[in-house]
């Protein structure tokens, strides 16, 4: 089940989009430095239920135009029930992962992804030297540059 920490909108994390976004428990990768630790836990966390998720796609109707996943394709099956109940809500979607790519049928329901570990000496995605990578899923352009300044 989709569990999920952190539930809020945000506007930095996916370069011209307010997102929606839910920080998912159950990450396995324990990075070093990882801002999120406290969702490592699956345990924790509040389901993340259709109803729920429905209830704020209403609430933030003409507000939001995105909602990302900081993690979840540990949970394939439901995150992509998840992301096409969303885009039949015409929104776009993103998940943030720190794989190196996913499964087909994930990506096929994204409009972004974000891919690669946190690596505290290679810096995120305003760091030039960053190993971590965000890309438009709908025409392969990689869109780093919109967070270097």
């Amino acid at each position: 089940m989709l569990r999920f920490s952190i539930e809020q909108v945000v506007w930095q994390e996916v370069p011209g989009e307010v997102s929606l976004a839910y920080t998912i428990t159950g990450c396995s990768l324990g990075c070093q430095g990882c801002h999120s630790s406290e969702s490592w836990d699956a345990n924790k966390g509040t389901p993340l239920t259709d109803e729920h998720l429905e209830k704020r796609l209403n609430q933030y109707q003409g507000l939001i135009s995105c909602v990302l996943f900081l993690g979840g394709e540990w949970h394939s099956a439901e995150l992509k029930h998840k992301l096409q109940l969303i885009r039949r809500h015409g929104l776009h979607t993103c998940l943030y992962t720190g794989l190196e790519d996913i499964e087909h049928s994930l990506k096929a329901e994204l409009t972004y992804l974000k891919t690669g570990r946190w690596l505290p000496e290679r810096g995120g995605l305003d760091n030039p030297n960053t190993n971590q990578r965000l890309v438009d899923v709908r025409t392969g352009q990689p869109l780093n540059h919109r967070f270097i300044r």
